[in-house]
């Protein structure tokens, strides 16, 4: 029986073939090649499937999962058969072909530290209008940090430890935005992460994204999810709150159609 791969690369697809190819040349492209790609496919009708199809090396595909983005992780999360998993959505590729040995190294510095860790995350760049916008600074984690919104924790550059999963839960399904915020919410109140200030995956920002698109949705629905683990850290809470409605004022007022 083979031995189970380090990393589960999860990757969503859906009628994605316009960016899928960068995706897939910087997962083959990594000298750490211990590692599974699992695609979850939405039903794609373009070429998607056939690029998976065509794509070498260790892969599973699971097709026509419905449900929304936070089931199509799910499903990803529940056929991993690697240690550490990560979601390197279509849209995304990483920054360059050392990510996966430096997130190992991370894990493993841990350890050997006599710390180990049950997530490791980096930075992001963002490509947008076809340039890069250079990486926003990243302070050191906290939880009250992270709870009152002074940092952040980019998805596409979080690694995860299956077994952090089956203890905290994975990706709530009834959230459309905000799941993986709710995520590291859950996880950070248990387990301290590792941090590779340097950017692992570039991240495009463009008008078809979940994220860039309904900014004013995503921001309501990340204070719905914040308040939840209001109990936790109450007084980060209140700072986050502030926060929020600066940054609602500012998206109420862009959205704003003027008069004639």
């Amino acid at each position: 029986m083979p031995n189970k791969p380090t990393f589960s690369i999860v990757t969503c697809t859906w009628n994605s073939a316009a960016t899928l190819a960068d995706t897939l040349a910087s997962v083959q492209s990594q000298t750490c090649q211990d590692f599974e790609h699992i695609f979850v496919d939405g039903g794609s009708t373009d070429a998607t499937l056939d690029m998976i199809a065509a794509y070498p090396g260790n892969k599973r595909v699971l097709r026509d999962v419905g449900g929304g983005i936070s089931r199509a992780m799910n499903q990803g999360i529940e056929a991993a058969s690697g240690d550490i998993i990560a979601h390197l959505h279509s849209d995304d590729y990483y920054n360059g072909p050392g990510v996966l040995a430096t997130v190992k190294r991370a894990f493993e510095q841990a350890s050997l530290a006599g710390k180990p860790v049950d997530w490791v995350y980096g930075n992001i760049q963002i490509l947008k209008d076809g340039k890069m916008v250079p990486p926003y600074a990243m302070p050191a984690f906290s939880y009250r940090a992270f709870v009152s919104g002074r940092s952040s924790i980019p998805h596409p550059a979080v690694f995860v430890r299956k077994s952090a999963f089956e203890r905290v839960g994975v990706f709530d399904e009834t959230l459309k935005y905000a799941m993986d915020i709710d995520l590291w919410l859950r996880l950070g109140a248990t387990a301290q992460p590792a941090m590779i200030d340097q950017p692992l995956t570039v991240f495009r920002d463009h008008a078809g994204s979940v994220s860039s698109s309904n900014r004013l949705k995503a921001r309501q629905e990340e204070f719905n999810v914040r308040r939840r683990h209001m109990d936790k850290a109450p007084l980060a809470f209140g700072i986050y709150c502030l926060r929020y409605l600066k940054r609602l004022h500012g998206l109420q007022a862009a959205q704003a159609v003027p008069t004639q």
